[in-house]
């Protein structure tokens, strides 16, 4: 494993007891990111970076019954937490690095992937791993219940002008990994960037 996977799961492997705790109202704000997909029944989506699985139910919801949901996380402890939160029933939980996925290519119609792409160690090539799994057409969602300044806020820091979140950084990044950014949003509420795959 790189040093940067052993880092991501060191972070997350010391929160994943009591993350869904110190953020219980989210929920509203991943239903809405959901929401903006327009998946449809029947659609096969993932969770990349799935943590806790708080996305897994409005994706279930999204897709109904006869859909695909997949959630891919690095960290165990994370899966775990997910499992003990009953999330594992909405959609089949994989212990996957994002760099690599265990998927056919354009197998998926769309990925979610919630406080992603900050903990993308090597970003192009890891979006475009997530390029290769989508069909294309097929969209990305890249979110956060919280906007950036409102993160930096919170975490007690400024926005660097190197935050890859920001849209001049963003939109570049994608468009060379295969991703077109069909729309962006960073306000306090929720940041949500949406793309499309190219190609």
């Amino acid at each position: 494993m790189s040093d940067d996977a052993t880092r991501v799961q060191e972070f997350f492997t010391a929160r994943a007891a009591d993350w869904d705790s110190r953020f219980p109202d989210d929920g509203p704000a991943y239903a809405a990111a959901v929401a903006a997909l327009g998946l449809r029944p029947g659609g096969r989506v993932l969770d990349a970076g799935c943590g806790t699985g708080r996305a897994l139910p409005p994706l279930r919801a999204a897709v109904g019954p006869s859909g695909v949901v997949l959630g891919a996380d690095l960290t165990p402890a994370m899966l775990a937490a997910a499992v003990r939160a009953g999330r594992d029933g909405q959609g089949q939980l994989l212990h996957a690095d994002v760099s690599r996925l265990p998927l056919r290519s354009a197998s998926l119609d769309a990925v979610f992937g919630a406080g992603l792409i900050s903990h993308l160690p090597q970003p192009a090539e890891n979006l475009r791993e997530l390029w290769r799994v989508v069909r294309p057409g097929g969209l990305l969602a890249l979110f956060h219940p919280i906007g950036r300044k409102a993160l930096a806020a919170r975490q007690g820091r400024q926005i660097t002008p190197e935050d890859l979140r920001a849209e001049p950084h963003l939109r570049p990044l994608l468009a060379g990994s295969g991703w077109r950014m069909t729309s962006y949003v960073d306000e306090d509420a929720r940041f949500l960037a949406l793309a499309v795959r190219e190609g």
